[in-house]
């Protein structure tokens, strides 16, 4: 499933908040924006959040941009 996540690095907490009414979820990370090490601090959560290993996670867009899309398997 494809799922759209709002990233927000530099947090103090390290949450991922359940989709609002538009469906986004909201990823909030403590690493910084650089080389990446933001968008592997979400897919770690995702992974953690669905069960899935993280190599099977995907960042399809966004990968510089606050809000990404992921390929997230099912199961």
């Amino acid at each position: 499933m494809k799922i759209k996540v709002k990233t927000t690095p530099r947090s103090k907490v390290v949450r991922l908040d359940e989709p609002g009414p538009d469906g986004v979820w909201q990823a909030r990370v403590q690493a910084p924006p650089v080389d990446g090490k933001a968008n592997e601090a979400v897919i770690r959560l995702l992974s953690d959040h669905f069960g899935v290993p993280k190599s099977r996670i995907t960042l399809v867009s966004g990968e510089t941009s606050r809000l990404k899309t992921f390929e997230v398997p099912e199961g």
